[in-house]
This record gives C-alpha cells, sequence and structure tokens, in this order.
C-alpha cells in the first residue's frame, strides 16, 4: 500500500490506470520540485506505485523541497525506497544534481493567495528565478520534458471569464502588490518558451484551474480549503463576502492525470487549462452544497460583510476555463463536484 488513507489509495490507482504512455518513464529519472506541494505530491506517490505494479525499470523520483521535515513527515512511508529520493534546496540559486535527469516538473510555487502580500518577493522569485536556474538545468541534461506549472491567474481581467481558452489574455495591474504571482507565472512561462526556441528545451506548461481534494492544507488560506477545514471540525462556515464569485473545480485525481497528459502526450512550447468546467459554482453554493453532504455535522453557512479577509483578494467574479485543447490528447475530468468535496472530506474524518 503506497497510503494508509483508502482514498487516496483509490485515487491513485486511478491515476496510474489512465491509459497513458507510461512506459516512456520507465528507467528514467524525473525531478519534482516542490514535491511536497499539494499538487505534485499526488505525482510523485503516483509514480511510486506505478514502480509497484510495473516488472519495467523503475522510475527514479528526486523530489526536491525547501522544508525538508516537512517533506519526510508527508512521504515517511517511502523513505527507505531506491527509487525515491528526497533534497533540500532554494531553487533561486542554481540546483546541483549529481545525476542524469530526464524529466523535470517544476512545481515549486506558492500558490496560496495568503502569501502574496506577506512574501511576495519568495512568491515571484520560484516562478522566476528558480525556473531560469531549472531550465538551466535542463539544457546541461539535454532532459526529455519540461513541465511548467503556471495557473489560471495568467489570464489576468478577461473580457468573457467564461470558457476561457489558452489563448485568451487580459490585463494584469503591474502596480498591485498581488500580482507579484500572476505576472511571474507569466514570466516563466515566456521562459520557457524561449528556452525551447534557442536551446530546444521541449517544454510543456499546465494552467491548473481551482484544485481541491486529499492532502488540501487547512491554512492554505482559499475560501474552499477553510470551507473543508470547517466541516472537518464541524464549524460554521462564515464568509465575509457576499459569495457570488464563481469558480471552477477540479477533483485532483483528475487534475493529475490532466498533468501526466501533457507530461507524456503534449506537445512542445505549449500551455493547456487543467480544470473542470462541469464544476463551475459560485462560493455560496458551495458552501450550502457542503453543509447539506453534511447535515451529521449540524454546521451552517453565514455570510457577513465584506471587508475582512486575510488575503489579497482576487479582483475576478468569474474564472471558468475551456478544457477542448487538452480534450484532443485524450484528457477530461470524470468526477462531480460533490463526489469529489465528499471524498476530500471524507479522506480526513474516515
Amino acid at each position: 500500500m503506497i497510503a494508509n488513507n483508502t482514498i487516496i489509495s483509490e485515487d491513485l490507482q486511478n491515476i496510474i490506470a489512465a491509459d497513458l504512455p507510461w512506459k516512456d518513464l520507465y528507467g528514467k529519472t524525473v525531478l519534482v520540485t516542490g514535491a511536497n506541494g499539494f499538487l505534485p505530491a499526488y505525482m510523485v506517490q503516483a509514480l511510486l506505485l506505478l514502480n509497484e505494479h510495473s516488472r519495467a525499470p523503475a522510475v527514479k523520483v528526486i523530489g526536491l523541497v525547501r522544508n525538508i521535515e516537512k517533506a519526510k513527515r508527508r512521504f515517511e512511508m517511502h523513505l527507505d525506497r531506491n527509487d525515491f529520493s528526497l533534497l533540500s534546496a532554494d531553487i533561486s540559486k542554481p540546483v546541483q544534481i549529481d545525476e542524469k535527469i530526464d524529466f523535470i516538473i517544476h512545481a515549486a510555487s506558492q500558490a496560496s493567495p495568503k502569501y502574496y502580500g506577506i512574501d511576495p518577493v519568495g512568491t515571484l522569485s520560484a516562478n522566476t528565478i528558480g525556473t531560469y536556474h531549472l531550465l538551466n538545468l535542463a539544457v546541461e541534461n539535454s532532459i526529455e520534458k519540461f513541465l511548467y506549472f503556471s495557473s489560471s491567474e495568467v489570464y489576468g481581467a478577461v473580457v468573457n471569464s467564461d470558457n476561457i481558452n489558452e489563448n485568451m489574455y487580459g490585463t494584469i495591474d503591474p502596480m498591485q502588490v498581488r500580482s507579484c504571482y500572476a505576472e511571474s507565472k507569466r514570466m516563466g512561462e515566456t521562459m520557457c518558451v524561449s528556452f525551447a526556441s534557442q536551446h530546444k528545451v521541449p517544454v510543456s506548461i499546465v494552467r491548473p484551474f481551482h484544485t481541491y481534494g486529499p492532502g488540501l492544507s487547512f491554512d492554505d488560506g482559499r475560501v474552499f480549503a477553510d470551507f473543508v477545514a470547517n466541516i472537518v471540525r464541524g464549524e460554521d462556515i462564515v464568509m465575509n463576502s457576499d459569495g457570488s464569485a464563481v469558480r471552477s473545480f477540479c477533483y485532483l485525481a483528475d487534475a493529475t492525470i490532466g498533468f501526466f497528459t501533457v507530461l507524456l502526450k503534449g506537445e512542445n512550447s505549449m500551455a493547456y487549462n487543467v480544470g473542470n468546467p462541469g464544476g463551475a459554482i459560485s462560493i455560496k453554493e458551495l458552501a450550502n452544497i457542503l453543509v447539506k453532504l453534511y447535515p451529521q455535522k449540524k454546521v451552517k453557512a453565514v455570510f457577513k460583510e465584506p471587508g475582512n479577509a486575510t488575503y489579497l483578494q482576487s479582483n475576478f467574479s468569474r474564472l471558468c476555463p475551456s478544457i477542448e485543447k487538452i480534450k484532443m490528447l485524450g484528457w477530461q475530468p470524470s468526477t462531480d463536484l460533490k463526489e469529489g468535496f465528499r471524498r476530500t472530506i471524507d479522506s480526513f474524518i474516515l
């Protein structure tokens, strides 16, 4: 068993059962930056489970992390494996790896809005300086694929924020501190395609929309993480807004298959939305659905006047993706919103 949580184990089994050219990874070394993060950790765990189910040469996974002790707790079950190792490093400095790297998954980033105001320099550094160092590492190793984790935030204030495709861009105000994330993600993408053009680095980019699932940090800072924490703890959901903002939510296992799809089948110098248009819902509606999913918790949704947010909020009232491009690679989400949030919450309480 790669995880002692039934729901996580089921998710990982579903991920490696996806119809993908996993053979391209056999016998190769994959460097995952930010390996302890919410999104990349599932990729790490899936690769390790893939090794357990395959007689082919193992995929070697190197997880690059900032907080080695936290990572050891997250991956405690895997620390004695020969196909997995953790490396503590600051990617704002050149990365030294003493072995040949074949694939790089660059997912190290402060993705929570709570960091944009308190550590904007650290937020933008991983997305720009860190990306530069890793792209140079890619050149040195003549890697087979570089997967860059960007964000739906790169779209900025698009005119039509419904059905956003990969060629729709709006403005981002560079004079707002919150722009440290979106602007640096945009620059990271430009660095990727520049290295692809000048140094022939095979790069593909994923733009995740709001992703949720097991392992979501209760102190993430985003409202949907707060909601999950509230239900698990039996607390009323209290919102300091009218809850009218609409976001499109994608379950983590579905998103992870999407990330692997782009890694293994994505075109070079292309960006792909990874999200679930069917998961579009207002924050208020989401709160009410979660309350109804767990009547035994006897919690309620309470909406107060806006103005008490603890992080720099988005200015966009609606953000929903088109996934037609990644569907051409054979991927689309399969977990509906109620099932996904039930699995997420149950993973903490069962």
